[in-house]
């Protein structure tokens, strides 16, 4: 590999903004780093180029480690957004700065300005200033004095977000050009969707400072695996479904769409299903349509674009109405659509206007957290649930919603539900000294994962991980993945083994740690540290937790009967989160 980061950590006044990032970039490959503002791809790019250091994990370079070499010694070439340009040097002497700093003859010297200008199409300017070139030729430069000394690694940092449109296509397919013809390993840094798409090989998205997929343009584009990917990578719709035995169901409507792959697990639940604006399809009437049925809605806004037809439509709000991740859990809320001209002249629509909306296809994504329901013995206490920091947080990072559920006999033995519904999403009730029943008594009753959240609980800064059971492992880890996507938290697996645990046995120990971070990164793509303990595990959970202020805590547990027995003292008067993921019986795929 050109390129290798292995468990990359970079923290600013004690909060990762590089957070366990492992990477392989192959020879010769151009790799775009693609986020928002803030995601960490910036900080990520100069811990590769020598401009920063890391406080974990370990960099090399075409198999060097170079985690604690300079700049100067890693072989890189790096393009800054501002070209970083000499302005009191000609072109020719910005080119072969790099080359005189080397000693190399003036001879070569020239010889390799001539070649590099050619690969950057600005022959015969040699002689001119900066401040004589537009700004896509000073980039070109910037390029070219780059690869001047032959790097081994050509690291761009957004350099075309000073261009106008034009000139930056421009400058995209030349850049594409030289890199494939040098056969140079290229990262390029942008939040550019545009840009990732035309120029990359392969894409990592990040966020929050963690690398949360990676793949070819066209897979992440089709089969994200994460609400951010999906609505980052162009515009999606996300709705809520119920996977049942016999499909999809949208609402109280089954949809015949293309679902790509297995479904995720053999249970009935809540999923979150992506739909494309292109996958979606109008017509006057339900009959009309040659797609799956989705809903009725309502035109509100329609914009002309030349090729395409942009419209947002806001769907039937009723009880068969598909719930839409945006809708608050009132069942109304504004679907994205784009038609192209053909579909334009086939059916032509008004503002205002009463339309059947159809579905050609349906991706699922494998997150196991779909929504959140606020449960409580009253109204206005799950309301003051909906408020808190935490839950506010997570489901708008999640875009997702949150919906409320009244449990008059919450926690009363034998008591059974008020609420004929199946649970739906992660259940959330208040921490106090009673949550470890209420949360035993809902398990029972068929919820899932339950978060026990504590009063003005704010996001935490470091999660812990752990699982009662080997067969929750994978469900564990499946939501402790979800969680740690909207979190700018590190995440650290708690392996605990009774003190009295034979020498010969402790090995084995340290094998599932191995194996649980394998499996992390393999099936989930999450990245974490591991840590081994000893001693009772309610005990060493507790006193992990409180070491530090702004923790959390994910307990994988399978059955339910007594959970308030071994584990009553995480949550009596505690000041931390504490997310239950529990699972009967765990199938072939969670």
């Amino acid at each position: 590999m050109s390129i290798t980061l292995d468990q990359v950590t970079k923290r600013y006044q004690g909060s990762p903004v590089v957070n366990d990032v492992s990477l392989d970039i192959g020879d010769g490959e151009f790799f775009v780093l693609l986020g928002p503002s803030g995601s960490g791809k910036s900080t990520l790019l100069r811990a590769i180029a020598g401009l920063s250091g890391v406080d974990h994990g370990r960099i090399s370079l075409h198999g060097r480690d170079v985690t604690h070499l300079s700049a100067k010694e890693r072989g890189v070439g790096l393009v800054f957004q501002n070209y970083a340009l000499f302005r009191h040097m000609t072109v020719a002497d910005n080119i072969e700065f790099a080359l005189r700093v080397r000693r190399m003859k003036a001879a070569d010297r020239r010889q390799r300005r001539q070649e590099l200008l050619r690969l950057v199409a600005l022959e015969g300017m040699d002689e001119r200033m900066p401040g004589q070139l537009s700004g896509g030729q000073q980039q070109r430069v910037a390029v070219a004095r780059a690869l001047a000394h032959k790097p081994e690694v050509l690291l761009l940092d957004e350099p075309f977000g000073a261009l106008d449109a034009k000139i930056r296509e421009e400058l995209r397919r030349t850049i594409r050009e030289v890199q494939r013809e040098l056969k140079i390993s290229t990262v390029l840094v942008t939040h550019d969707q545009e840009e990732a798409f035309a120029l990359a090989d392969r894409i990592g998205v990040m966020n929050l400072g963690r690398l949360l997929e990676v793949g070819k343009p066209q897979e992440l584009y089709a089969s994200p695996a994460t609400r951010f990917v999906a609505t980052f990578l162009g515009a999606a719709n996300l709705v809520l479904a119920r996977q049942t035995k016999d499909g999809i169901r949208f609402g109280k409507t089954p949809v015949s769409a293309s679902t790509p792959g297995p479904l995720h697990g053999q249970r009935e639940h809540e999923v979150v299903a992506v739909v494309r604006p292109e996958e979606v399809e109008l017509a006057e009437t339900r009959e009309s349509l040659e797609s799956g049925y989705l809903t009725r809605g309502t035109v509100e806004e329609l914009i002309f674009t030349g090729a395409l037809e942009r419209m947002r439509i806001r769907i039937d709000d009723g009880p068969d109405a598909p719930p839409l991740t945006n809708s608050n859990g009132s069942g109304s809320a504004l679907l994205e659509v784009t038609r192209t001209q053909h579909e334009q002249r086939a059916f032509e629509i008004e503002t205002g206007q009463e339309v059947a909306i159809g579905v050609r296809r349906v991706h699922i994504l494998p997150t196991p957290l779909s929504s959140f329901t606020t449960c409580a013995t009253s109204d206005s206490l799950a309301e003051a649930l909906v408020q808190q920091p935490l839950l506010a947080e997570l489901a708008s990072r999640m875009k997702t919603r949150v919906s409320i559920r009244v449990e008059p006999k919450l926690g009363m033995p034998n008591a059974p539900c008020e609420t004929s519904s199946v649970f739906s999403g992660t259940t959330v009730i208040a921490a106090h000294s009673e949550a470890a029943y209420h949360a035993q008594w809902l398990l029972q009753r068929g919820a899932e994962e339950i978060l026990v959240l504590p009063q003005n609980a704010s996001p935490p800064q470091r999660v812990l991980i752990h699982w009662a059971d080997e067969s929750v492992r994978r469900a564990t880890l499946a939501v402790s993945a979800s969680v740690l996507r909207h979190v700018s938290a590190e995440a650290i697996y708690i392996g605990i083994l009774p003190t009295q645990t034979p020498a010969a046995q402790r090995p084995h120990g340290m094998r599932a740690l191995l194996d649980a971070r394998s499996e992390a990164q393999a099936v989930h793509g999450l990245e974490m540290r591991t840590e081994l303990r000893f001693g009772d595990v309610s005990n060493e959970l507790a006193r992990q937790l409180a070491e530090l202020p702004g923790q959390m805590l994910i307990l994988g547990i399978r059955g339910n009967k007594d959970l308030a027995e071994r584990f009553g003292s995480l949550f009596a008067d505690a000041h931390w989160p504490v997310l239950i993921v529990h699972r009967e019986h765990e199938g072939p795929a969670s």
